[in-house]
């Protein structure tokens, strides 16, 4: 009797490990069916935004492994998910969601994104779970970009993020990733602070804040670019300057357009680095022009036409386009470049409105997912660009 119990209650947790495994994967498949059948963009753009407000307050927790087996593993040792990679997920459907507000009083948004706030900050405008990350930044960023909310309200959580910031600036002057790696410099780092150093620096007259955001830039252009090919590597030594990881990661490309666009925009007109970073926004744009494949897609190696598109890559390089378009010089193949990315993400768009196949999230330097499904971090900036875009079309 004993016997037959343990049998069954092994049995049990086989079954329970199968389930875990194979519910995601089936899930998926199910979701896939019908995929790409936007056609008209205001549908779309409504799709995905309604996808994006859904995702806000239960974001879907992005795993740190490429496991698709005995996943229940990778749970019990902690190895599935991590909170800093929640940040640059709610960030970016925040941004989406704000971009989105621009031209559409929708009440319901603005509720959802009222009880995201309430979640994150409490009555004295601190944030309720303190990050210890750079990271963070990019949230607080989407946060200082809500129109419809008094966000200075949040200024203390601001100011400790500031503070973040400055206790990760190492014997260079410029941002390390983490306490446990300053002897590198990544390009992810980039889109996580640089935008929000510019507008924070901005809005509290903290003129080293924006100094510091430029050479965060400048110094990458330097010592982590590809020369006369304008695309950055993963990360360089902070010492030797020798790149490390591959040049033309997608998504690396991604967090650079992030970063440089996003803190140009900030820029006041009579900014003395305005210029200084036309100029780069205009180097990088035809480089990321150049890469485009012909469906649209950028790949997740933006160099080789055989590895496989990346929808993450795709959303934030459409994104850093529509905005150059600004630039005289380039404008019209920047907007025909970010129409055609726009098209292509409409393709891969699932029936409820999910963005899909973007690559998942890296494991180290030159360590890249194998595995590429719906990303959070994606949907906003699928999101952030079809609407801008479409008030170049009104």
């Amino acid at each position: 009797m004993i016997t037959q119990l343990v049998a069954i209650l092994l049995l049990g947790i086989i079954a329970i490990i199968v389930l875990i495994d194979i519910v995601p994967l089936f899930k998926d498949w199910v979701s896939r069916i019908h995929i790409g059948r936007y056609t008209d963009k205001e549908i779309w753009n409504k799709a995905i935004s309604k996808q994006g407000v859904r995702w806000l307050n239960k974001t879907p927790k992005i795993k740190v492994t490429d496991n698709t087996r005995f996943v229940v593993l990778d749970m019990v040792k902690g190895n599935y998910m991590k909170s800093a990679i929640q940040h640059w997920q709610e960030a970016s459907l925040l941004l989406g969601l704000s971009e989105y507000l621009k031209t559409n009083d929708d009440i319901e948004v603005k509720s959802e994104i009222e009880k995201f706030l309430n979640g994150k900050f409490d009555k004295e405008g601190h944030w309720i779970d303190k990050p210890n990350q750079v990271d963070v930044a990019i949230l607080a960023y989407a946060v200082m970009k809500l129109d419809f909310v008094e966000t200075t309200r949040y200024q203390k959580a601001l100011d400790y993020t500031w503070e973040l910031i400055k206790d990760h600036i190492g014997e260079d002057g410029t941002v390390g990733y983490r306490k446990s790696m300053m002897s590198y410099r990544y390009v992810d780092t980039i889109g996580f602070i640089c935008p929000f150093l510019v507008a924070y620096g901005t809005r509290y007259n903290k003129e080293e804040c924006v100094d510091l955001a430029v050479k965060q830039i400048k110094e990458y252009e330097e010592y982590g670019m590809l020369d006369k090919h304008s695309i950055p590597c993963h990360a360089y030594k902070v010492d030797s300057h020798e790149p490390l990881g591959l040049y033309g990661w997608g998504r690396g490309l991604g967090w650079f357009a992030i970063g440089l666009i996003d803190a140009w925009n900030e820029l006041s007109g009579d900014s003395k680095y305005k210029s200084v970073l036309d100029q780069s926004v205009e180097q990088f744009a035809r480089a990321c022009i150049n890469m485009q494949q012909k469906n649209g897609s950028w790949n997740w190696t933006v160099t080789r036409k055989e590895s496989r598109p990346d929808s993450s890559t795709t959303a934030t390089l459409a994104w850093f386009l529509v905005n150059a378009a600004k630039i005289d010089k380039i404008t019209n193949e920047s907007l025909r470049s970010s129409e055609m990315a726009i098209n292509y993400l409409m393709k891969v768009t699932r029936k409820n409105g999910a963005v899909d196949f973007s690559q998942g999230d890296t494991k180290d330097i030159g360590v890249y997912s194998t595995l590429f499904n719906v990303l959070p971090f994606t949907q906003g900036f699928s999101s952030r660009t079809i609407n801008l875009y479409e008030k170049y079309k009104r």
